[in-house]
């Protein structure tokens, strides 16, 4: 398989700026210089980060705008103050409670562990597979600590499905350029996995980085393997410009492939 580095470099170049990030929860990290707050908030915006784009950001910014600084928040408030806070919020199939329970998980991850990072550390110490194990070690703990499984915010990574929200949130937390504000420490960029949906899938597809019919994780693995024979450091670079060509209307996707194919 051949990957046009240098079309993709141009593409990265052109579109992997601040400036072409709205529409996209990422904007609401920008906020926080602390990386305590930045995590928490990444990893409300990216589990919410399904749906019309317009909802997204007005759910996310209906839990944080009315917070300061979220990792305060959390270890200030009481879970009964928390569930009576967000009782009323909605979005799509999350509900007002398993949001509530998802923020005490939280909560009680950062009691034992100090931050997310640290149970995310804890949970692939010593394994070579950093990034899988990870993240189930980092969405049991929450669920457990919350009391049980938050399946339409945090879903369960074990279950061979891409888990593309969960990878989003790694990618923003691990990587640190102009887009990506970084944060963690202790995983590797060259462990992220892309963070693969249907969109994505229909372009690595095109671009001929799979074959694979499914947008599972399998298919993921496969498509950061392709990235990674090129940028073997930093196998996600091109995720967040890769993504503008079917969201931004100054983007012809057509034109980038026929650039891809041909230089």
């Amino acid at each position: 398989m051949n990957v046009n580095k240098e079309s993709l470099e141009r593409l990265y170049a052109k579109y992997n700026c601040r400036r072409f990030v709205h529409p996209d929860p990422l904007e609401f990290l920008y906020r926080y210089d602390d990386p305590a707050d930045r995590e928490i908030a990444g990893l409300i915006a990216s589990s919410l980060a399904y749906g019309r784009v317009a909802q997204i950001l007005k759910s996310v910014g209906n839990i944080l705008d009315p917070i300061q600084a979220p990792a305060e928040f959390l270890k200030l408030t009481s879970p009964a103050q928390i569930k009576k806070e967000f009782r009323f919020f909605k979005h799509r199939f999350s509900t007002g409670s398993e949001l509530s329970r998802m923020l005490i998980g939280i909560k009680r991850v950062f009691e034992q562990y100090g931050s997310l990072n640290e149970c995310f550390l804890a949970g692939s110490k010593g394994s070579h597979k950093i990034v899988p194990e990870g993240l189930v070690f980092l969405v049991q703990e929450i669920a457990n600590k919350s009391g049980g499984d938050l399946p339409s915010l945090l879903p369960n990574p074990e279950k061979c499905s891409a888990c593309k929200r969960l990878h989003l949130f790694l990618r923003w937390m691990v990587r640190r350029d102009e887009v990506d504000p970084g944060g963690w420490s202790g995983v590797p960029a060259s462990a992220l996995i892309v963070p693969l949906d249907t969109h994505m899938h229909r372009i690595c597809r095109a671009l001929g980085l799979t074959n694979r019919k499914q947008a599972d994780l399998r298919t993921a693995m496969a498509i950061t393997e392709a990235f990674r024979s090129v940028s073997p450091d930093d196998p996600v670079r091109y995720d967040f410009a890769l993504t503008r060509l079917g969201i931004r209307r100054d983007a012809d996707f057509e034109k980038f492939l026929l650039d891809y194919r041909s230089s």
